[in-house]
């Protein structure tokens, strides 16, 4: 009867959440109707020339709020990207004054935030029913900061219930789609956001702990940069995963363009974020890095990483990266080959740190009869398999289907003792010591990647590609910062698998992540690179993003047009 009537709770709540979010988004009438030519030019101009026309009065920053809420109803209703809907409270913080600060470097700029974000008045459901009702009337430290630079807060963005998802789906808000294509994921756990950039929305805030600002921006064709942590604020915010710090989360920043994505994350930094959050390092802004990186004389050493050794990138992903590195040959850049240490072992003991609680927390947050997504309940199945089975089942996979990779995964997936805890966190520190070593051998500037092994996946493809994420977990276990550019989209005349590729030959995770590649039904969507720097090298790889996005010329990507909305 308990769990019955729980049940029964967690429905009233989310009829509760989509009826209010409905009825809000009905009582908008300014935000309806078509998207005029302000509108476009609004959303076409240089994200500084609107903080200066704010600033000096030539525009009124409610325009510019009219405008992205306007965009951000017409994106939703094409995607369900949107959760909250802050514009309501964000007029009003317009109309008071002091509210929000138009002196500061992001004057009347409206903001997305990912829905972990704490605003005072309103719920922050992680996806999960019992958040339901959470609201505190404060909001959270990071965005205050944000209204100390003059930044408008308008919409939360939707995510997928425990964050450990590529798709961005929960009984609370619904499944969000992608913009390209309705059938696949826009990514997750930030997926919302990315759906909303992909579809005029301006800049974001989202969090990643195994790739979850970079796959959204990967699989819905926007930009996104993975900080390294203490660079960027992340108190004031809900989780599903409160303590987990084997693999730190970190709060990093998205927009539709690089030049937004690189102011914002300028202006971020400039405003100190160290006097709003103790865990932000006092690390100014590096101007000189930037500039160092922009210059056209400097010629970079570029390693490129062609494959994290578990699933090797897939025809339209392998295509991207050729495309970035012929860019960077023609502008006389040097290529370098590279093989890094053991990535796999990365993988492994990365994904243990993550679970090191056999799911037990996110888990705790769900209620009774409550949608869990497809990968992360394989997760939570292994954890609580019975030992004795979990080893018959590792012992199959290992010598009966001779798959050592997936085996090495399960084996000891299960909630860890405190000492073996410390013993994974021991090896992490060797391991990035031992990464630490390797770079300066091979004296690189960056590394360019693919982001993940396939293009979007299609809705409940983490099923079988929950494993599929070492091109961003690596980075994560590292700390190394890393951006997401946009270069090109599926072509299923040039993207096709080889005519010899066989699945069965794969191991369990390539086979996961191949299961549901198919030029011919991706067509058209993005793929992008990702391009690496180390720890705390957010101003380099910006910079050299800029580069790269330069040396790619006439071929670099078109975002998706707008037209879509009408």
């Amino acid at each position: 009867m308990v769990f019955f009537l729980d049940y029964l709770q967690h429905r009233r709540d989310c009829r509760f959440k989509q009826q209010e979010r409905a009825d809000r988004i009905r009582s908008l009438t300014a935000y309806h109707g078509p998207l005029t030519a302000s509108d476009r030019a609004t959303i076409a101009a240089p994200i500084s020339s609107l903080v200066s026309s704010v600033q000096n009065g030539t525009t009124s920053p409610l325009s510019i709020l009219r405008t992205y809420g306007k965009v951000a109803l017409k994106a939703h209703a094409k995607t369900n990207c949107v959760t909250e809907v802050l514009l309501p409270s964000a007029e009003t913080w317009l109309a008071t004054p002091g509210a929000i600060n138009l002196a500061g470097p992001l004057a009347g700029i409206p903001i997305s935030l990912k829905d972990t974000i704490v605003v005072g008045g309103y719920d922050t459901t992680v996806g999960y029913s019992s958040f339901v009702g959470n609201a505190t009337p404060q909001d959270g430290t990071m965005v205050r900061l944000l209204k100390d630079a003059g930044a408008v807060p308008y919409v939360k963005t939707n995510l997928p219930i425990t964050l450990l998802s590529f798709e961005s789906t929960n009984d609370v808000w619904g499944r969000c789609t992608n913009p390209h294509n309705k059938d696949y994921s826009p990514g997750g756990s930030t997926g919302g956001e990315a759906a909303l950039l992909a579809l005029g929305g301006r800049i974001g805030i989202g969090s990643d702990v195994a790739g979850s600002v970079r796959a959204p921006a990967h699989f819905s064709g926007c930009y996104s940069l993975r900080c390294s942590t203490g660079r960027w604020p992340k108190v004031g915010i809900c989780t599903s995963m409160p303590g987990q710090e084997g693999v730190p989360s970190v709060y990093s920043p998205m927009a539709r363009t690089l030049d937004d994505l690189t102011y914002f994350t300028r202006a971020v930094v400039g405003m100190k974020p160290w006097r709003y959050d103790y865990s932000v390092h006092p690390l100014p802004w590096r101007g000189e890095v930037e500039e160092e990186f922009l210059d056209d004389k400097r010629k970079l050493r570029v390693g490129v990483l062609r494959t994290d050794g578990v699933v090797d990138p897939s025809p339209a992903c392998k295509r991207a990266v050729e495309i970035v590195e012929e860019a960077l040959r023609s502008e006389g850049h040097e290529i370098v080959e590279v093989s890094p240490p053991d990535m796999y072992e990365a993988l492994r003991t990365a994904a243990l740190l993550l679970g090191a609680d056999g799911g037990v927390t996110y888990e705790s947050f769900r209620r009774s009869g409550e949608w869990l997504d497809k990968g992360a309940a394989q997760m939570r199945w292994f954890a609580k398999l019975a030992g004795p089975f979990r080893y018959l089942y590792y012992l199959w996979v290992r010598y009966v289907r001779r798959d050592a990779v997936w085996a090495g995964l399960v084996r000891h997936w299960r909630a860890l003792t405190a000492e073996e805890n410390w013993k994974l966190v021991k090896g992490r520190e060797a391991y990035r010591a031992s990464w630490f070593e390797w770079w300066d051998e091979q004296k690189l500037d960056v590394l360019i990647t693919p982001p993940n092994a396939t293009p979007a996946v299609p809705h409940g493809g983490m099923h079988d590609a929950v494993s599929s994420c070492g091109y961003t977990f690596l980075f994560n276990y590292l700390d190394y910062t890393a951006g997401i550019l946009p270069v090109t989209h599926v072509d299923k005349a040039l993207d096709q698998l080889p005519a010899d590729f066989k699945l069965k030959k794969l191991n369990g995770v390539a086979q996961g992540a191949y299961k549901h590649y198919d030029a011919n039904r991706m067509h058209g969507l993005p793929v992008t690179v990702q391009i690496v720097g180390r720890r705390l090298e957010e101003e380099k790889v910006l910079a050299v993003m800029k580069r790269v996005e330069a040396a790619l010329g006439d071929d670099k990507y078109e975002l998706l047009d707008l037209s879509v909305l009408d």
